[in-house]
């Protein structure tokens, strides 16, 4: 960790462990996996820095990476990284709107994508792009119209062209060439956009010093060796994959492999068997869903389940120093359910994982005690976009679910109005791109971040208690938190999407996203027709949703239990502008799309 900038961190690896594998992607052609190690990517990032050094281009220009995870992206990022210029990491799926106004927001000069077909959709937003000079594609094949190499796209005035065309044009640099240290550590290092939740995606200028002084205070907290493996899958556009699953991964050495899809992901964690996992809690509380709705088929098999997660969850609790070892007559019982339940559910995760780190939102109890039982070794920390993105975690050796941890090594908390949790450290970004009024607002005169959630710190450790801005009053006083109340529904996997409101309202009302194959199923049980949308509006419907809603929040005050339900089963998609490309829910998007059903849901009260 001698290194200043992200370049020559990327430099100090590959002279270190040149022989080591880095990376591993698989190969649609050949239908395997190759392994890259640092020395093969210290050759790839010389190539392609050559080449854009060809575009003559000055320090601090915008590169755009519109790419999923892949070497390619690494290679852009150095490549940019190593002469100055600002990687910009765009979400491959968001819309084209979006998109086109990020790529105009930053001046980006250079845009990589990863098809003609993504171009296509975003050319004809060409009069918005006003700094872009080169956009390159890593498909391979003819451009759009049939012809070959470079060409003067008519919608955006910009030259297009293959990567491999660009390429062949530069000769690789030689190992002199590799740049001694011509930057300024506290030179912008990426600007990453915000998911823009309620309003415009805002740009997070953050420095080599910013990412660098957050990978540093992680090694201090978590142990990670030149023999992990990460999966990577959560996009590099999210400051947590890019900072702990890539940054992170070559200070240590570890090794990254690039999930095909989410899709595929199951199939990925059972052949990669990953000994670290990053995620946002969807996936936990996915995996969590599809366990529980196995199990509740079958009786013996719910009681085997619950005495695994009862026996588990205590043991777990002894490993933290936080109860008595297990009476010596439970503990054969305990080995043999969790070679019954525990074992076949850590297969999933590909039976190796040391740990399965979580961040960009709250765990549900719900969630984290049964898989912490079941030997899944969830960690939770908190942190944004804004602190680059760490500011506090639980660790291995010291986990309590409830909490996010302890502030990381150089990071300061404390709580200011309404609870704010306000936190200082030499992470904390440089400020909004081009948005001085609101990097003041959210970054103080004395340097303190604004987080903007409440929490309150007990022995050191940060309890999260939710959004200041979220918190929903109902016009009887009663202050309700969403994000828990959704979390809670989502747990159950025939609810695919969930948003609770009740703003001024009398009540807590749900608009819930229903899965179409258990509605199916379902709606059958239920005497309904399960191809009619008019079933969805039914009564029996209705009550039935909220009946399945009431048992889900039973934990929560009675005041907090929706009495009144609106069922959909068309998915929120990035497309349609309701949810963000890291899949939070657009609030005022949604009650807009929905204005004259969430009006029927409060008529005459």
């Amino acid at each position: 960790m001698d290194a200043r900038t992200l370049s020559e961190l990327f430099q100090a690896r590959t002279r270190l462990t040149p022989a080591g594998e880095a990376y591993r992607q698989f190969d649609l052609r050949t239908q395997k996996w190759v392994s890259y190690s640092w020395a093969d990517m210290q050759e790839r990032v010389r190539h392609w820095r050559a080449a854009l050094r060809q575009e003559n281009l000055p320090l601090g220009a915008r590169v755009a990476i519109l790419v999923p995870n892949s070497i390619e992206h690494v290679c852009m990022d150095q490549a940019a990284l190593s002469l100055g210029m600002v990687p910009v990491p765009l979400h491959v799926v968001d819309n084209p709107g979006n998109l086109a106004f990020v790529i105009g927001d930053c001046g980006a000069s250079v845009l990589l994508v990863d098809s003609w077909a993504r171009w296509s959709a975003l050319a004809p937003f060409g009069d918005q792009f006003g700094e872009l000079n080169c956009v390159l594609v890593l498909e391979e094949g003819a451009l759009a119209g049939g012809h070959e190499g470079d060409r003067n796209d008519s919608g955006a005035g910009t030259r297009v062209a293959s990567i491999t065309t660009w390429l062949s044009r530069a000769k690789p640099d030689t190992e002199t060439d590799d740049p001694e240290s011509p930057i300024d550590p506290n030179a912008l290092a990426a600007i990453v956009y915000t998911s823009g939740t309620t309003g415009r995606p805002k740009g997070v200028m953050l420095s080599h010093q910013n990412i660098l002084s957050n990978v540093e205070a992680i090694l201090q907290t978590m142990e990670i060796r030149d023999g992990d493996i990460l999966l990577s899958f959560l996009p590099l556009s999210h400051t947590l994959e890019r900072t702990v699953g890539y940054y992170l991964a070559i200070a240590s050495g570890a090794t990254v492999a690039f999930a095909r899809s989410v899709a595929q992901l199951m199939d990925d964690l059972k052949t990669i068997r990953p000994t670290l996992l990053i995620s946002v809690p969807r996936v936990y509380e996915r995996a969590h869903a599809v366990l529980r709705e196995t199990i509740d088929r079958r009786l013996v098999t719910k009681w085997l389940f619950a005495g695994a997660v009862s026996l588990g969850w205590r043991q777990f609790q002894h490993a933290q120093g936080r109860g008595p070892k297990l009476p010596l007559l439970l503990r054969p019982v305990w080995r043999l359910l969790d070679h019954l339940v525990g074992r076949p559910v850590r297969d999933r995760f590909g039976g190796r994982l040391r740990a399965a780190v979580t961040g960009g939102a709250a765990v549900s109890s719900d969630v984290a005690r049964p898989l912490l039982a079941l030997g899944i070794p969830l960690v939770q920390g908190y942190g944004m976009t804004e602190s680059s993105p760490v500011i506090a975690t639980n660790t291995l050796g010291d986990n309590d679910p409830s909490t996010v941890g302890h502030p990381i090594q150089g990071a300061e908390v404390r709580i200011g109005d309404k609870d704010e949790l306000l936190a200082r450290s030499a992470s904390v970004m440089l400020g909004y791109w081009h948005r001085p009024e609101e990097s003041q607002r959210m970054v103080d005169a004395d340097g303190w971040l604004h987080t903007g959630d409440q929490a309150e710190i007990i022995n050191g450790r940060i309890r999260i208690k939710g959004r200041i801005k979220d918190i929903i009053v109902t016009s009887t006083g009663e202050k309700v938190s969403p994000a828990d109340l959704e979390a809670a529904i989502a747990n159950d996997p025939l609810f695919e999407q969930v948003m609770v409101l009740g703003e001024q309202r009398p009540y807590i009302g749900a608009v819930l996203v229903l899965n179409r194959l258990r509605w199916s199923s379902q709606a059958v049980e239920l005497g309904l027709d399960p191809q009619s949308l008019s079933s969805l509006q039914s009564e029996v419907a209705k009550q039935w949703a909220l009946q399945r809603v009431a048992q889900l929040v039973r934990s929560f005050p009675s005041y907090a239990t929706p009495r009144a339900v609106f069922l959909s089963l068309e998915p929120w998609t990035v497309a349609s502008g309701l949810i963000t490309p890291t899949l939070k829910p657009k609030r005022p998007a949604i009650m807009s799309f929905y204005e004259k059903e969430i009006a029927a849901l409060y008529a005459g009260h």
